[in-house]
């Protein structure tokens, strides 16, 4: 057995072999066994059928990644065979169902690839039906790699406990079966050891569902959506807690009428989010730029996928980053989030709401699909560090106190106090013409720059306040790497696994908050840096972009991808080596 102890499994199969499920059941065994784990979905955007595969990475240290080397393959057809088996380690594991799959012997020689041929389809009817050929598979990998069966049984009986006690026993014994066959047949193939260690404190969530328990925490009560992948499981996860939560969830008709139906809801005092991806997010960009020029806060989320038009609809990009920092005509204000993985969808879904009252104006949170669909480990979040800020909003008895509410009052700071609608004394108009402090209609040059300097205000005031970028690794190192969103989990795994004569040299910079910017902070890093690689998701390099826009510096070294795919740990390691 090899002394090993991480571990990237993947299975694959066609929609409807049960493959994301056997990967989730997979995961949760051993995250309950003390691992830390992410895993990645690819599949096509077809209703039903196509290639359909589910990477899991298991390690001892925190993982925010997949790695493009695979160590056990699972083929429960002969497509998983013909498209990955290229990605199997010299020395990896094919288990594969030899019911249904044939394996060039001389393909697997030349690779020196263990092929472990099981009967998946026969055990599965053995144990009740072939559809559980993907739990004997679990069962034969478990075998692989020094796992016992005592978490593993725990799991396929919560998951299956809404089926019933027939269900439950019938994949207790086909993950019994592939075990057993392994352990009599193919003794002396361990391929490593991950017996349990010490139980953790980890759930498994993607960031989507993280953003949406921090949207909870934070008091959103009001969320609508129209599906749109990857965004939809932030719908159907508030969805099934709607009445839990004590929320409303609305399934609109289009992405038109979400974004006004959530405006309208934040008008009159809820927390109100939206999320959609790119497509959605450009039919929403009229009611964006009423929601800047009214003053109402609303959390727009955008996880992205590869455009343009319907593009890549179940794949990753970060492409949509300079389009939403100016999606709406004139110049409509907003400030850009954009969490490296889930725990930050968890804080910044929170903070979201506290930006978009105490600002009053439209907060995006920019995602995408690898980490909105990547399921990971993380520490229970602590629901009691979030503190509702709401804000100048007006109470009735503050209302009674002003003789003459102006609700867009130009002040100091950009923010003018807010009140809600019926209540007493607090009589305003909300209106998409430019207007004069108390709402009606004014088209005066005095009036035009002073309602406009004010709103542009807000966002000099939160400046003043907003997060610095974070910088990991060696703050005195002259050379930097440059990264947002979802490229922080891979950049930061690869750096973790760098010899030290690499990590020395380099530093990396993460911007959050992307927008308004923080130029003095950015420029000063980049100015002390000797060399500088600028490393996202698109074609253009979108935050170069904006941060040459905004310092003047252009970077000039840059690894880009736009093919759909994430970046795999292999591709940043060779990267950070080379620069």
């Amino acid at each position: 057995m090899k002394t090993k102890n991480d571990l990237s499994w993947k299975i694959g199969g066609e929609a409807g072999f049960g493959i994301k499920s056997a990967g989730m059941i997979f995961g949760k065994i051993f995250m309950r066994a003390g691992y830390e784990i992410f895993d990645y979905t690819e599949y096509p955007s077809l209703i039903r059928g196509g290639h359909n595969t589910f990477q899991l990475i298991v390690d001892t240290r925190p993982v925010n990644s997949v790695t493009k080397a695979i160590d056990i393959l699972v083929a429960l057809n002969q497509n998983t065979v013909t498209e990955n088996l290229a990605e199997l380690t010299h020395g990896g594991v094919l288990l594969y169902d030899k019911d249904k799959v044939k394996v060039s012997p001389a393909k697997v020689s030349e690779r020196r690839i263990k092929a472990l041929a099981i009967p998946l389809t026969s055990l599965a009817k053995e144990a009740g039906g072939d559809l559980m050929r993907n739990v004997v598979a679990i069962g034969a990998s478990l075998a692989l790699v020094g796992q016992n069966l005592t978490i593993a049984n725990r799991v396929v009986t919560e998951n299956f406990k809404h089926k019933g006690k027939s269900v439950i026993d019938q994949n207790i014994k086909a993950l019994k079966l592939g075990y057993d066959f392994v352990k009599t047949n193919f003794q002396g193939e361990f391929f490593c050891n991950l017996s349990t260690r010490e139980k953790n404190n980890n759930i498994l969530i993607t960031a989507n569902e993280s953003l949406a328990l921090g949207a909870l925490a934070a008091g959103m009560n009001f969320y609508v959506a129209y599906p749109m992948t990857p965004s939809s499981s932030i719908l159907h996860y508030l969805a099934a807690i709607a009445e839990q939560a004590g929320i409303v969830v609305k399934h609109a008709e289009d992405e038109i009428a979400v974004l006004n139906m959530a405006l309208g809801a934040a008008h009159v005092g809820a927390r109100a989010m939206v999320a959609t991806s790119g497509g959605g997010f450009s039919l929403m960009v009229e009611t964006l730029g009423l929601a800047s020029i009214t003053e109402t806060p609303i959390v727009m989320v955008n996880v992205q996928r590869g455009g343009p038009a319907t593009g890549l609809p179940t794949w990753t990009e970060q492409g949509d980053l300079q389009f939403v920092l100016r999606a709406a005509q004139g110049e409509a204000q907003r400030i850009l989030i954009a969490p490296g993985d889930a725990k930050e969808a968890y804080e910044l879904g929170a903070e979201a709401h506290n930006l978009a009252e105490t600002y009053q104006l439209p907060v995006i949170i920019l995602s995408d699909k690898i980490i909105a669909e990547g399921n990971t480990t993380v520490p229970f979040f602590d629901t009691k560090k979030v503190k509702i800020q709401r804000g100048k909003l007006l109470t009735a008895a503050q209302l009674t106190k002003i003789k003459d509410y102006r609700r867009y009052k130009v002040t100091d700071d950009g923010i003018s106090p807010r009140a809600l609608p019926g209540v007493k004394n607090g009589l305003y108009i909300a209106n998409s013409d430019e207007h004069d402090p108390y709402g009606f209609s004014e088209e005066g040059s005095a009036n035009r720059l002073a309602q406009a300097n004010k709103r542009a205000r807000k966002l000099e005031t939160f400046s003043e306040k907003m997060p610095q970028p974070l910088v990991y690794g060696n703050p005195r190192a002259k050379k930097t790497v440059v990264i947002w969103g979802s490229t922080k989990g891979v950049v930061l795994d690869a750096y973790a696994h760098l010899e030290d004569k690499y990590k020395k040299k380099i530093k990396i910079l993460q911007l959050q908050y992307i927008w308004p910017f923080a130029k003095e902070f950015v420029a000063s890093i980049l100015k002390n840096s000797k060399d500088v690689l600028l490393i996202e998701s698109n074609q253009a390099g979108q935050l170069g972009q904006l941060i040459a826009q905004e310092t003047g510096i252009l970077i000039k070294k840059k690894l880009l991808k736009y093919d759909g795919r994430p970046f795999f740990r292999e591709e940043i390691s060779e990267a950070l080596k080379k620069f």
